[in-house]
């Protein structure tokens, strides 16, 4: 099972991003999938989380201006990213909690994926 995060990059302040997290192998379930951030010198924070049933919680930062989704069918998760400021620069990791086919649950990270808000 692996992750695979895509859509990072450099963006003006007030501008938009749209990051997609793709979960691929043997996999029986899915249940919450979501995104966290890590700053330079700073500990890896929650962003968004979506559970199976649909259900999302925002860190209070980023309410109003991200909004998580995502696509079952596809074992996908998206994170669209408005109104971007600079604290918004980070590695932004993809996590999922999956359950492997004839394995247990388990928490799954992607690589990490850069996201630059600068002028």
């Amino acid at each position: 099972v692996q992750l695979v995060e895509s859509g990072g990059g450099l963006v003006q302040p007030g501008g938009s991003l749209r990051l997609s997290c793709a979960a691929s192998g043997s996999i029986f379930r899915i249940n919450a999938m979501g995104w966290y951030r890590q700053a330079p010198g700073k500990q890896r924070e929650l962003v968004a989380v979506s559970s199976s049933g649909g259900s999302t919680n925002y860190a209070e930062s980023v309410k109003g201006r991200f909004t998580i989704s995502r696509d079952n069918a596809k074992n996908t998760v998206y994170l669209q990213m408005n109104s971007l400021k600079p604290e918004d620069t980070a590695v932004y990791y993809c996590n999922a909690d999956i359950l492997p086919h004839g394995l247990a649950f388990a928490d799954y990270w992607g690589q990490g994926t850069q996201v630059t808000v600068s002028s």
